[in-house]
């Protein structure tokens, strides 16, 4: 893992390569400057949070770097897909997740959604100082779980400790690389009057999920994030239709926002069609007291694919039969005007236009 050194009010940690590590048990409690100072408690940090938990061959060097054989990329694809995000959710844990399954499992859907498998993750932290060891901790262990249901190895990182206020108890930035196999084309810019779209699951749970786990509201409901990893649906979905038109996974902004830049990206119209949209009515009515609408609502395990008509129903059934797709629908078309724009036929059978999110429903989501 690669540690530089940081500027003044933050640390990071550069602990060179030791042929022998030596198993070790933080005693703080708390993160202290300490940990992010370049000595012994950053380096015990460093091996018991992370070098313990995001084991592999390629983190085990614990080099500046990880590195790759190209040879065995290019056996898997001919080009690369690259992605970074950072997240900074509040709560830190929720029902459903937290923020480290939200990292993980946030640049993995990423990487699918070109249609690339998604192989190698790095994973840099920001803490804060005063932040309960125990808390990071959990944390870490719930990225490794997440990695390896998503079948990728967190090979790099870096680490900064910054002063108490400077920062909200903890920052993830991650970054992933993935290979992309040949003859796929996946892009935003592919849609045609006529194609299908279909979305896998429920829309707006995890949106509602963090609103109700924040506690400002007197609101009692059992709804979870829908956190998950999307590539091995993706995977499916590319088995019987390689010829996908385009595909994202729905988050911040909510399905409105993705169609609207599909939309604009092709130059067609979308209709959608609001009996057909997946929304639980536990958050309905969530929305309806609070004046929200669940389709700006984020997610966090769905994503919508555009496909012609005449792959539809295959497209639709190899997604039922996967468990990250067993919800999945179709929820509209492709039209050829008004270019640009979404359209949503209402339950009353009238249309109004859904346009881009203005503003932010909810702060701090991912």
């Amino acid at each position: 893992m690669n540690f530089s050194s940081g500027n003044s009010g933050q640390h990071s940690f550069t602990p060179k390569v030791q042929l022998f590590r030596r198993p070790v048990k933080v005693t703080d409690t708390h993160i202290t400057l300490a940990h992010g100072s370049g000595g012994t408690a950053m380096r015990d940090l460093i091996d018991d949070i992370f070098v313990k938990n995001f084991d592999n061959p390629i983190l085990s060097e614990l080099e500046d770097q990880a590195s790759f054989n190209l040879a065995n990329l290019l056996q898997q694809g001919d080009r690369l897909a690259f992605t970074t995000d950072s997240y900074v959710v509040d709560p830190l844990f929720f029902p459903g997740g937290d923020i480290g399954k939200l990292a993980v499992n946030g640049t993995v859907n990423d990487l699918a959604m070109s249609g690339a498998k998604p192989l190698y993750l790095s994973c840099s932290v920001i803490l804060e100082e005063g932040l309960a060891v125990e808390t990071l901790r959990r944390v870490a262990e719930s990225m490794q779980v997440a990695a390896k249901e998503a079948g990728i190895k967190i090979v790099t990182g870096d680490t900064k400790v910054v002063h108490r206020g400077a920062a909200d108890k903890l920052f993830i930035n991650t970054a992933g690389i993935g290979v992309i196999p040949a003859g796929v084309s996946i892009s935003a810019r592919n849609l045609q009057p006529g194609d299908i779209v279909i979305v896998n699951g429920e829309l707006g749970n995890h949106g509602t999920a963090i609103l109700i786990a924040r506690g400002e509201l007197a609101l009692d409901s059992q709804i979870e994030s829908d956190c998950q990893p999307l590539n091995g649906l993706v995977d499916t979905i590319l088995n019987v239709c390689p010829d996908v038109h385009a595909m994202r996974d729905v988050t911040r902004g909510g399905l409105a926002t993705v169609l609207n830049e599909f939309a604009v990206s092709s130059q067609v119209g979308i209709r959608l069609d609001e009996q057909t949209l997946p929304v639980r009515e536990e958050v309905k009515g969530v929305c309806e007291i609070l004046g929200l609408d669940p389709l700006y609502l984020a997610n966090e395990g769905k994503l919508v694919v555009v496909v012609r008509r005449e792959n539809a129903d295959t497209v639709l059934s190899a997604m039922q039969s996967h468990p990250a797709g067993k919800d999945a629908c179709i929820i509209g078309e492709v039209i050829s005007s008004p270019p640009g724009i979404v359209l949503l036929k209402t339950v009353f059978g009238a249309e109004r236009i859904v346009d881009m999110l203005v503003g932010e429903q909810l702060p701090r989501i991912c």
